[in-house]
């Protein structure tokens, strides 16, 4: 039966083809408290083989993979393992390569320059139901993409203040206490963005939210 302390561990599994990346990743997860490295994978395939054993939380994903490489394993991933929050970790930054990992799944979008600090608080707030993404990629998308459409901007002040703080890295439970309103209306609000956006999931909201310029 495992101890409270185990059961409050986030474990992270590691898709990333250079070595010296993947072992500095798992030195730093391991030897942070709250946090278990459970695998360490060169490749997709790898990780679709042998990641099933290991009971992951949360997958630190490099799109630029040989193999099954980039968008395309994010899917074939998620039907393997479907609980698996995605956290995208690249050097790639271009607005259409983004947009695409997240509609296809993937929780948050990171940059490998990412701090080891931020890269650990990231991986809490994904497994807390957040989305983050880097700042440099957040004001990439406002200065190279094009401004809300008509049907895009049909949504409320409630909704489009919902969606900014989606945007900005909250969950469900600080998106109601920054508004001070429940949950449940989070949650009512979220499924009202959803259905104007024509999105299934908070990481895709968030991904047409910044390419569509819809909130600041």
């Amino acid at each position: 039966m495992p101890n409270s302390q185990e059961e409050r561990t986030i474990r992270v599994m590691l898709i990333e083809d250079k070595r010296e990346i993947r072992e500095g990743l798992a030195t730093l997860i391991n030897g942070t408290i709250g946090f278990k490295c459970c695998g360490a994978f060169r490749s997709m395939e790898e990780a679709l083989e042998r990641g099933a054993a290991q009971e992951p939380d949360v997958a630190l994903v490099d799109i630029g993979l040989p193999g099954m490489s980039r968008i395309d394993g994010i899917p074939p991933l998620l039907e393997k393992f479907p609980a698996l929050l995605i956290l995208v970790l690249t050097v790639f930054e271009d607005d259409d390569r983004i947009f695409r990992a997240l509609c296809a799944g993937a929780c948050g979008y990171l940059l490998k320059r990412t701090t080891p600090s931020k890269l650990l608080e990231s991986i809490r707030e994904v497994k807390n139901g957040g989305a983050p993404i880097s700042p440099e990629i957040v004001q990439l998308f406002r200065e190279f993409t094009p401004p809300a459409t008509p049907a895009e901007s049909r949504l409320s002040p409630q909704e489009l203040r919902v969606l900014q703080l989606l945007v900005e890295g909250h969950n469900y439970k600080t998106a109601a206490a920054e508004l001070g309103v429940t949950i449940h209306t989070i949650s009512f609000h979220t499924r009202q963005i959803f259905q104007k956006l024509q999105v299934h999931s908070k990481s895709e909201a968030v991904a047409k939210a910044l390419r569509n310029r819809i909130v600041n």
